[in-house]
């Protein structure tokens, strides 16, 4: 396992999905996940520490880690299986750990939440050229210094082209 980090959240503009694109930590390889919108807007309201009025289903299960005395060690993206990628949680809870099977793209956005390191499998990562270029990462959120809600985000989101974040080429 290759310790990784988000590097960004971009658009492939063929197939108008998010990908998250992690990168090896103090390295140069990278392992792209095509993720829906939900966990994409998930992951940039993280990143971007956006407050909302109410919890999202990522901060439903961070609340829910805590409240049971766990501590969420490590995530770790395991292996791909036809287009599929495959990840665990590791969570810790008196003394025992518990490996949770997960979606790649929840466990991003659970382990953004709780700070815990993301590790993957180092057959998955390759080489930038290898994977060919990303698409730009989407254009921050509106003004921080106006109040931003979870819905004003959403319209946000949902008005963005993606010729707005650039090209994808597979």
């Amino acid at each position: 396992m290759v310790e990784v980090v988000v590097a960004k959240l971009a658009v492939d503009a063929s197939s108008r999905t998010y990908v998250v694109i992690l990168q090896e930590k103090g390295g140069d390889r990278l392992l792209p996940i095509w993720i829906g919108q939900a966990e994409a807007e998930s992951i940039i309201i993280e990143m971007h520490h956006i407050e909302h009025s109410r919890p999202l289903t990522h901060d439903l299960c961070r609340t829910l880690i805590l409240a049971l005395g766990a501590e969420l060690r490590r995530v770790e993206i395991t292996r791909i299986e036809a287009r599929t990628y495959f990840a665990e949680l590791h969570l810790v809870r008196d003394g025992q750990l518990h490996r949770v099977d997960a979606r790649p793209s929840d466990s991003v956005a659970i382990a953004l939440r709780l700070g815990a390191p993301l590790f993957a499998d180092d057959a998955l990562l390759a080489e930038p050229d290898e994977r060919g270029e990303f698409g730009e990462e989407p254009p921050g959120p509106p003004d921080a210094s106006s109040e931003l809600t979870a819905e004003k985000l959403k319209a946000y989101l949902e008005r963005l082209r993606p010729e707005d974040f650039g090209k994808f080429n597979p």
